[in-house]
């Protein structure tokens, strides 16, 4: 990454130096096809960028990442590209007022999922193409002005293969001479325009509201075409537009909306106007729950409200990159349970989003929701569970605090007043003051400029008479905020623990008297945060917790018990519930766990309990209890149900007894069965997942398992298996791909890394913690961001968790103070969470 990184200040002074007028950008993509003698495959870029000098200065630098540069041409004056191209920036001198710049460059093609990515599907050999940019990637396919706010009206034209289509953020054509040609944007940020090139499966549709009509589309790979289910993208897709169009009151400006479900994608998806892309992971091949359309259903509806928020109205720079991010998170939600069939998405919101952004707000590079973003890099590392689940949260507590119509009263206003603009925190901060009345700057002040999670914990006193005298809400944390919240009192009765009391306040200060509850007969349990209006951590008094522990799957309610699961899975991260604790209460409770994906998080958790968190000693005995359980509840669940498909993979990811193989052995070879549950070819690769890693899979099964399923899916589940294979040999080999060489693709590196690290397979992997901190400096500077991201996260030794490899990790960061400031936090906030995970096995142990 040497050179390509750009400061906020750099930013700043080009911003207030120049404007830009427009582009036109000219892509020949026919060499994506075919062989090529080139140690880089490349393709032509050339950018005529028309800009005015608004300043007082001559000279700026325009960027671009390229292999080569063919020609510089400034107001009509050649440059030499060998004295102003440095590999990352184009010089510019001798600026006039009115400047055009065109460049004609070579630029690579991608395998990282950054720039024009590159994919050859292995089952028939098409190859297919997309750009993903964000934050500052577009550089690497055409020469910009890589920052949010010099926005501009974008005109590409791009000729490809013979017998492709391409899409780009206009409406295009194929002219007579075969070039693809799109029509000009509105002003939009680099980051968000985008190239869609191949023989994609591509189907069509329409939303209408009066006068108004939204060309529909939706494209996959053409081998995914037989399980693309393009019909519930487009439902979803309208009625998201209903839901905008009636509280937004501006129309969606940008015309057409293509939906592209891309190979090897990084991200989620990304919500460049008029040209979504997503992950193709999206299209179910097999059987799966609910809980993953109604993730689906989320993700559309999130990048569609970027097409408001962050589209229409950019942040000015990174620092205000939770004025889309924050606000798409929680419009996914918003969106899904008001508008769609996933009525249930708070819960889902509660349970799984929240512990994102509860964990990374416990890390030592938490930071304020609105951060402090010096450069590239650090924007890169600030796309978290704080700018995403914590800043969507606070915007619910917001909604409490506000008031439903102001907030959206706000945004109407925020849209029609800053469209096709940049922004800042004060400027939705006085549109927001406008519509409530509140004094949002101190809010703002205590829940956006300040990091770190409160806790919330109920002090109750009785009467003789069992009846509550006082009931106190306290508040722990750096910074005590106000949080609007509700306090539910929950009586168990007939099998049932239901709420029969409930009261809101506004919690200030150390100590809240929640005085509407005085009088009321004693609780079996006392919610703090009850319905989820603010973001905290929710402790328990004794007898709540004692209640929990017994009757946590008797609560009736799905949202208090999705809460309650949670409050339970911090107090084991914070090391005040042993992890075997949480695993019994877990095995007693999560069979009557109704809402599916809170039962999938479940599992999750009790996973990540025995493998970090429980005393070394007891992961064993850990283990085999949570394969027991899982294969009695996979026994007892309805046949055919979403909850035994869950509990069938729970249970093969919790199988370590040679009884445990031979079953799944069984259910792959036909010679067992389970009434009901239809082993497709998803669910054979996570039956032999667990047998592969524990010896009983060799290569040649592998293979034959890929013989069936010989597919771009198949490939990266082949990879995963062979390098989670426990032998010294595999775990070199893995190593070495990922470490010493480059040539796998970002889907690859991902799935050899996650083959690599197995909980059971800690003195086999031990070896490579000295290698991993000689190695990470050097990979860091040689590698794409995306891909030192992967590598640095996914082999810390996190699994070798004891007092050697913590001060290791010290020994490192007390000797690179100078290294990379992002390099270093992915190492800080690693070593936190090993820290974390000694602290919780102490925890564990002491309950022996």
């Amino acid at each position: 990454m040497p050179g390509e990184n750009l400061s906020r200040d750099e930013a700043q002074e080009r911003a207030e130096l120049l404007s830009v007028d427009g582009y036109e950008v000219f892509l020949d993509l026919r060499s994506a096809v075919g062989d090529s003698a080139e140690a880089v495959r490349t393709f032509r870029s050339e950018t005529t960028i028309r800009f005015r000098r608004t300043g007082t200065g001559t000279s700026t630098f325009v960027d671009l990442i390229a292999p080569s540069v063919t020609a510089v041409t400034l107001n009509g004056r050649s440059l030499d590209p060998a004295v102003v191209f440095d590999g990352s920036r184009i010089t510019l001198d001798g600026l006039a007022d009115e400047n055009t710049l065109v460049v004609d460059a070579q630029c690579a093609y991608s395998r990282t999922g950054e720039g024009m990515h590159r994919f050859v599907d292995p089952e028939d050999g098409e190859v297919y193409l997309y750009t993903q940019y964000e934050p500052a990637d577009a550089r690497r396919v055409y020469a910009d002005f890589e920052q949010p706010d010099l926005k501009a009206p974008y005109r590409f034209s791009v000729t490809a293969p013979e017998g492709w289509t391409v899409w780009s953020n206009g409406a295009g054509e194929q002219d007579a001479e075969g070039v693809w040609r799109f029509a000009e944007t509105a002003p939009i940020s680099t980051y968000i325009t985008c190239v869609v090139a191949g023989p994609y499966h591509y189907v069509t549709d329409s939303y209408r509201r009066g006068d108004l009509e939204i060309p529909l589309g939706a494209m996959c790979r053409k081998s995914l075409a037989k399980h693309f289910d393009a019909d519930d993208v487009f439902l979803i897709t309208k009625q998201g537009f209903d839901f905008f169009h009636d509280n937004f009151d501006y129309p969606y400006p940008f015309g057409k909306y293509d939906q592209a479900f891309v190979p090897e994608y990084n991200l989620g998806a990304m919500e460049n106007p008029g040209m979504v892309t997503f992950r193709e992971e999206y299209i179910y091949r097999g059987k799966v729950t609910q809980a993953a359309y109604e993730s689906r259903a989320n993700v559309i509806l999130h990048e569609m409200a970027h097409m408001w928020f962050g589209d229409l109205v950019t942040m000015v720079w990174w620092d205000d990159l939770w004025l889309k991010e924050s606000f798409a998170d929680f419009m996914g939600s918003f969106v899904n349970a008001e508008a769609t069939r996933f009525t249930n998405s708070w819960v889902t919101f509660a349970n799984n989003r929240k512990s994102w952004a509860y964990r990374a707000d416990q890390l030592p590079s938490t930071h304020p929701v609105t951060a402090d973003i010096r450069d590239l890099e650090d924007a890169k590392l600030n796309f978290d569970g704080i700018t995403y689940a914590k800043g969507a949260s606070v915007l619910k507590q917001l909604v409490a605090y506000a008031g439903r119509d102001a907030f959206l009263e706000g945004a109407r206003r925020y849209f029609k007043r800053h469209a096709y603009g940049n922004t800042r925190l004060a400027d939705l901060l006085a549109i927001l003051e406008e519509t409530s009345g509140r004094d949002m700057r101190s809010w703002a002040k205590s829940w956006l400029q300040t990091s770190g999670v409160n806790s919330l914990t109920p002090a109750v006193t009785y009467d003789a008479e069992g009846r509550i005298t006082e009931l106190a809400v306290v508040q722990e944390g750096d910074e005590l905020r106000p949080h609007r919240a509700a306090v539910g009192l929950y009586r168990l009765s007939g099998g049932e623990l239901t709420r029969y009391a409930r009261a809101e306040a506004d919690i200030t200060g150390a100590r809240t008297v929640v005085s509407e509850l005085a009088g009321e007969e004693k609780p079996d349990l006392v919610l703090v945060n009850d319905d989820d209006l603010t973001y905290c951590k929710i402790r328990f008094d004794e007898g709540s917790l004692a209640t929990l522990r017994a009757h946590l799957g008797d609560i009736t309610d799905p949202l208090a018990r999705a809460l309650c699961w949670s409050a339970l899975w911090n107090l084991t991260r914070d090391g005040l519930m042993p992890a075997r604790d949480f695993v019994a209460v877990a095995l007693a409770s999560a069979g009557r766990e109704t809402d599916i994906g809170v039962l999938q998080m479940v599992h999750a958790w009790t996973k990540s309990a025995v493998t970090h968190y429980a005393a070394p000693e007891w992961r064993e005995e850990g283990g085999r209890q949570l394969a027991e359980g899982g294969l009695r509840e996979l026994r007892v669940a309805e046949p055919g149900s979403e909850h035994q498909l869950t509990w069938a993979r729970f249970f093969a990811a919790t199988a370590s007894s040679d009884a445990a193989f031979q079953l799944l052995e069984g259910l792959l070879d036909g010679t067992a069965k389970i009434d009901g549950l239809d082993v497709d070819q998803e669910l054979r690769w996570a039956l032999l997942s667990p047998l592969a890693a524990h010896g009983r899979a060799d290569e040649g099964r592998i293979g034959e398992e890929l013989a069936r399923d010989d597919t771009a899916t198949g490939k990266r589940h082949q990879v995963r298996l062979l390098a989670s294979r426990p032998s010294a040999e595999v775990k070199a080999q893995a190593w070495a791909q990922v470490v010493e060489s480059d040539t796998l693709s970002n889907a690859l590196v991902e799935a050899t890394i996650a083959g690599f690290v197995q909980p059971s397979q800690r003195a086999l992997i031990a070896p490579y913690a000295e290698k991993y901190f000689a190695s990470i400096e050097r990979l860091w500077a040689e590698r794409s961001i995306q891909i030192g991201m992967d590598v640095v996260r996914g082999l810390f030794p996190g699994l070798q968790d004891d007092a050697a490899t913590l001060a290791a990790t010290d020994a490192w960061l007390a000797a690179h103070e100078s290294a990379a400031p992002a390099l270093r936090r992915l190492v800080l906030e690693a070593r936190d969470d090993l820290a974390r995970a000694l602290r919780a096995q102490d925890c564990d142990h002491l309950a022996e």
